[in-house]
């Protein structure tokens, strides 16, 4: 394995300490929720960058990298489900959409990447997950919810513009 290989499996490591975290949410464990959540979340750019940089792009890490980015999003939404603090169904939501994007891309001779759409449905949910998680969630509870039902409906979009996108091209 390379760096951005060990970039990528890093990021798992962040899952069970924001669980951990999270188990006991008192003000100063939530913001090292964040801090842990953010700082993941940002090697998930780093690793891309230092694969094309060095010219260390591998099966492996296509692989792994959207796998561990679905991890890192759906681990502390599912806690906040658990808090009371976002409702499942809309979880569901973001799950069945990248399980049916993760499904199409299986049956796919040529992978389309992520669009500008998916970048911002990324960044979108990395944002509003970083709001619910922190202590502001409490101040500001309108905001983070709807930051997080923004993030779905941007989730659902840019699925709906991958899979349309992903169609066209192949009739082409």
């Amino acid at each position: 394995m390379n760096l951005p290989t060990w970039i990528t499996v890093s990021r798992l490591v962040a899952i069970p300490l924001v669980f951990w975290l999270l188990a006991n949410p008192t003000v100063s464990h939530r913001w090292w929720a964040v801090a842990v959540f953010l700082l993941a979340a940002c090697t998930d750019w780093l690793d891309g960058y230092l694969a094309r940089r060095l010219n260390q792009v591998t099966d492996l890490g296509k692989f792994l990298d959207p796998l561990v980015d679905k991890l890192l999003v759906l681990a502390p939404l599912l806690v906040l489900v658990q808090l009371g603090i976002i409702p499942a169904w809309g979880v569901f939501l973001i799950l069945a959409r990248e399980l049916t994007i993760a499904g199409w891309r299986v049956g796919q001779t040529k992978i389309v990447g992520a669009n500008l759409w998916g970048k911002a449905k990324t960044v979108l949910q990395i944002g509003a997950i970083a709001l619910l998680i922190s202590p502001l969630s409490q101040t500001y509870p309108l905001v983070a919810l709807g930051l997080f039902w923004l993030a779905v409906l941007l989730t659902l979009w840019s699925g709906l513009i991958y899979l349309t996108a992903s169609t066209a091209s192949q009739r082409t």
